[in-house]
């Protein structure tokens, strides 16, 4: 979305309204290509709420915030160790605008024709038709709440968050990052049907 000689200027100035102005227009990109998709801006119910909580439900994935968003503040955690990692001496505005830029990248694939149907073909999002806009919004800020929770709190707490957000909505809703990830990309039977038999009323 950003050029190699604009990204060159933005490693070089570390003024917070340059990094600040970028990230609202990834932001604004993503949300104006979700919509050219077929992605609806709300959820067909016509109303925002701020937490859905029913996991196979048609408002899972519309509104606000629902148990996956908690897997959105953890990319944000690896995202601040990754850039860390291979540029520490970045400036953190840039180092957070790259973590958008990938956040907003998966976010648009996420809601590709071949996602949704992976989703629903390999796990327990059977009733999954994609994000709205404002979910998909809601879900970068998730991550960019995340990248800077990690960069703020000591290494421990930000792992020991981590692990807790896995262990509780795995607990709650028998998924998690972990096991989203594995079923997208490696389907396992056992753990579908484990899963699969958390959902039943």
């Amino acid at each position: 979305m950003i050029g190699r000689l604009g990204a060159s200027a933005l490693a070089r100035n570390p003024s917070p309204s340059v990094y600040t102005a970028a990230i609202l227009v990834v932001l604004a990109a993503q949300a104006l290509i979700e919509h050219g998709m077929g992605r609806v801006t709300i959820c067909t119910c016509g109303y925002v709420k701020l937490w859905e909580g029913e996991v196979m439900s048609s408002g899972n994935s519309q509104h606000l915030a629902d148990w996956y968003s908690f897997s959105h503040i953890i990319h944000g955690f690896l995202f601040y160790l990754l850039f860390w990692i291979i540029g520490r001496r970045w400036p953190v505005g840039f180092r957070l605008l790259l973590a958008v830029l990938v956040e907003s990248s998966w976010e648009v694939l996420e809601n590709s024709s071949f996602i949704i149907e992976r989703y629903r073909a390999q796990t327990i999002s059977l009733d999954y038709y994609g994000d709205s806009i404002i979910n998909s919004l809601s879900d970068t800020a998730m991550a960019i709440a995340g990248f800077w929770l990690a960069r703020l709190l000591p290494v421990r707490a930000t792992v020991a968050l981590a692990v807790a957000m896995e262990l509780g909505v795995g607990l709650m809703i028998r998924d998690n990052l972990i096991l989203n990830v594995l079923m997208l990309i490696h389907p396992i039977s056992a753990v579908h049907a484990w899963q699969a038999a958390g959902q039943v009323r």
